[in-house]
């Protein structure tokens, strides 16, 4: 059963890239970092430089996957392109206490926020993690739903469209 619905969400997984008359604002929510300090999700992605925002959970197994890969492939897209990794936990109170040795011991090189009330989460509609958006001038301009390996082949695609437009 556990595998027809990992297989499920898999099938359903959904990419959609956004016009700029489509593209919307990024929701100003508040969450913490990992040193408890709050952060105005509004404040990012704001410049030209996208941001690749990736909503995930602990208990997540997808989520897991997902963030290791891009932990992977990190120095090789950044010595392509220049742009900003934020990884938003959606564990509970009680979860998200892991949350800081969790990351720090897969060594993961982007940033981790705390979203323990889910406001950010239901700012951006995400129903299902993990969920993937990327942003720029604080606008999202690409959503993808679900991850499968060979998913970071698209993502690393979008960012590369977005980084070469201005050159």
């Amino acid at each position: 059963m556990r595998l027809a619905a990992i297989a499920f969400t898999l099938i359903f997984a959904v990419s959609t890239a956004f016009s700029q008359e489509e593209a919307t604002n990024l929701p100003n929510v508040k969450v913490k970092d990992l040193k408890g300090n709050i952060v105005e999700t509004g404040s990012l992605g704001t410049g030209e430089k996208p941001l690749l925002i990736s909503f995930w959970a602990t208990w997540c197994k997808p989520c897991l996957i997902e963030l290791q890969t891009y932990h992977d492939v990190l120095d090789d897209w950044k010595a392509e392109m220049d742009f900003d990794v934020v990884a938003v936990s959606i564990d509970d109170s009680r979860n998200a206490r892991k949350v800081p040795g969790f990351a720090k011991g897969r060594g993961w090189k982007f940033d981790v926020l705390l979203d323990e009330n889910q406001d950010f989460k239901r700012a951006m509609n995400v129903n299902n993690v993990p969920h993937t958006f990327i942003v720029q001038n604080g606008r999202v301009v690409w959503s993808h739903s679900a991850f499968a390996p060979g998913d970071e082949d698209e993502i690393e695609a979008e960012l590369m469209k977005l980084v070469n437009a201005d050159k």
